[in-house]
């Protein structure tokens, strides 16, 4: 079985797991050469340690018992998507309103602001140029479709 192939039966398997969980969502698989399976999940109020493990756990059981990797030779990692990971969903985009976001469009801009909101198309994003007095915000209405990468960038 190819990789994509793979792939998709491990996310159907994930789907029907998180059904008993609305609130989390998949976001991505990778499945690396030494059949090291990655399975990144997020929720609208985040996702916990617990939620990773129980996760983790049942999946495990599933592809063992499908018989996916021949001898068990595999392994499975189930976490959020780190800070520094990109966000690739509507609902991660919805999530983070309120943060600091880095995105870089396709015809080649760099924006950092505030995310306003999300919707269905695209972000509204509040850019702010200068300093005090003559600080100036901007707001940028992005599609999703002109983003190349969009990224929670971290304050100190």
């Amino acid at each position: 079985m190819d990789t994509a192939a793979q792939i998709q039966l491990i996310s159907e398997l994930v789907q029907a797991l998180l059904a008993e969980q609305p609130a989390h969502f998949l976001v991505q698989i990778r499945i690396k050469p030494t059949n090291n399976v990655k399975v990144f999940i997020d929720g609208d109020q985040g996702v916990t340690i617990e939620d990773c493990i129980r996760l983790n756990r049942k999946l495990y059981a599933q592809l063992e018992e499908k018989g996916l990797y021949p001898e068990g030779d595999f392994s499975l990692e189930v976490s959020s998507p780190g800070v520094g990971e990109p966000l690739l969903l509507q609902r991660q985009y919805v999530k983070n309103a309120g943060r600091l976001l880095e995105v870089k469009t396709s015809e080649g801009a760099v924006l950092t602001g505030i995310l306003q909101s999300a919707d269905d198309k695209g972000i509204v994003l509040a850019v702010s140029s200068g300093k005090g007095k003559k600080a100036v915000t901007q707001e940028h209405h992005i599609l999703f479709e002109n983003i190349k990468e969009a990224s929670v960038q971290i304050q100190f």
